[in-house]
């Protein structure tokens, strides 16, 4: 998400906080709908329940958060109408959104904004950046795991999968693995996928799948033939980050992917175990 973009979406949220008199930030959840990209109010009842679900099971009241009220509407004929609305703490909303659809770019900006108290937008764009991250490490680790079956299924033995994805990081960074954790200075006992970049994890990623879409497309049934697509798929796309300008073994490392989980885990703590509340008498 580009630095822009997300100024754009901070003043966006920040223009549809509210305040109560007592000073504390809230929205409407008829607005958070539209600002979460849910066009349906029934379809964002559901995550609203989900939300106060996920309070209630924090040991927060529900009503601290989640505080129902009226407003008048004009409907289409231009009469006035009342409709059921919701009072949401910054809270509630970071619940909301951590139950929305993860496939919503509003919602992945939501939980950031959220999540954090500070209204500078280089802040919540680093946490964008550090979250994408590990869900690339994390997707990584399943597109791996979903190959080693697929060898198991059609070879009888994934033994050597070890060596086979060795061979596809030879060739996606003209380096052997251990020239690369070396380079990066990686203990040896750490995969050298958690201290990779992003751009170097969806590349990796992209050429695995890319693996077990031909082995099982093509039936291929035997360690070699798989370990010979799985080079030239990293072959492929190293090709295509060269061609703009990336070459992967030149890149810096990242930061230790266990390190970052840490700190998203704290932040998200910090924000359940003291969440603003909604005044009683609102």
């Amino acid at each position: 998400m580009e630095t822009q973009q997300v100024q754009t979406l901070t003043v966006t949220f920040e223009g549809h906080a509210q305040r109560t008199e007592n000073g504390v930030e809230y929205w409407l959840a008829r607005d958070l709908q539209h600002l979460l990209g849910y066009t349906e109010w029934r379809n964002f009842q559901q995550v609203l329940n989900k939300g106060k679900t996920a309070c209630e099971g924090s040991g927060h009241a529900v009503g601290d958060h989640f505080v129902d009220v009226n407003k008048m509407v004009e409907i289409g004929s231009g009469a006035p109408r009342d409709i059921d609305d919701v009072m949401l703490t910054r809270y509630a909303c970071y619940l909301i959104a951590q139950n929305g659809d993860p496939r919503k770019p509003e919602i992945a900006f939501a939980q950031t904004y959220f999540a954090i108290r500070t209204r500078q937008a280089e802040l919540i764009e680093q946490r964008l950046l550090e979250a994408e991250r590990v869900q690339a490490r994390r997707k990584l680790s399943d597109t791996e795991k979903e190959l080693s079956s697929v060898i198991y299924e059609q070879t009888g033995g994934n033994q050597n999968f070890a060596l086979i994805r060795s061979k596809g990081d030879h060739a996606l960074f003209g380096k052997s693995t251990q020239a690369m954790k070396a380079q990066w200075q990686v203990p040896d006992s750490r995969p050298l996928a958690d201290f990779a970049p992003t751009i170097v994890l969806k590349a990796k990623d992209f050429a695995t799948e890319i693996t077990i879409h031909n082995a099982r497309t093509h039936r291929m049934g035997s360690e070699p033939a798989i370990a010979r697509e799985h080079v030239i798929n990293n072959e492929a796309v190293r090709q295509t980050l060269l061609s703009r300008g990336i070459r992967p073994e030149a890149l810096q490392p990242a930061e230790d992917k266990k390190k970052v989980e840490r700190r998203l885990a704290a932040a998200d703590k910090k924000t359940l175990q003291n969440p603003d509340k909604l005044p009683d008498d609102e």
